[in-house]
C-alpha cells in the first residue's frame, strides 16, 4: 500500500494512503506530481469548513490546470467521501488533474462524481482547522 504525508508550513502533518486498485489512474498521476515536487509550495485554496480544503491549482485559485486531463474512476470503485477522503477534483467528468481535496465530513452526494484515490489517517485536526491559503511544503510518499 502507498502511504504518505502532507507537510505544511504551521509544522501539521497529514499522513495518508492511496488506493491504487481502485483508482490506479489517479494515483499514478497523483504520485507522478509529488515525484516531481509539484506540490511543494502550494495552497489549499478553497477551505469550506465541515465540507472540504481543496488544493493543488497552479495558480492558487482554483482555475487552473497543467494542460492535461485524466478519466474519472468512479465506476466500481467502492469508496466513499467519508471523513478524510482524499478525492480529485475537477470541473466536469474526466477533467481532473492535478487539484484535490479532503473531506472534512461525509459527502455522500459527491460518491460517483469525484474520484475517491486515497484517504487521510491521522491527524483531521489538522485538516479541520485549515484556512484558505495555508501553504504544503511538501507532499512526500513514504518508500
Amino acid at each position: 500500500m502507498l502511504t504518505g504525508k502532507i507537510t505544511m508550513a504551521n509544522g501539521a502533518v497529514i499522513p495518508f494512503e492511496l488506493y491504487e486498485e481502485e483508482a490506479p489512474i489517479t494515483v499514478g498521476n497523483f504520485v507522478k506530481l509529488i515525484k516531481e515536487g509539484y506540490y511543494d509550495g502550494k495552497t489549499f485554496h478553497r477551505v469550506i469548513k465541515n465540507f472540504v480544503s481543496q488544493g493543488g491549482c497552479p495558480y492558487g485559485t482554483g482555475a487552473g490546470d497543467l494542460g492535461y486531463t485524466i478519466p474519472c474512476e468512479t465506476k466500481n470503485n467502492p469508496h466513499k467521501h467519508v471523513t478524510g477522503a482524499l478525492s480529485m477534483a475537477h470541473r466536469g467528468k474526466d477533467t481532473g488533474c492535478c487539484q484535490f481535496f479532503i473531506c472534512h465530513e461525509p459527502q455522500p452526494h459527491l460518491d460517483g462524481v469525484h474520484t475517491v484515490f486515497g484517504c487521510v489517517t491521522d491527524n483531521m485536526g489538522a485538516v479541520r482547522n485549515m484556512h484558505n491559503g495555508d501553504v504544503m511544503t511538501s507532499i512526500t510518499l513514504d518508500e
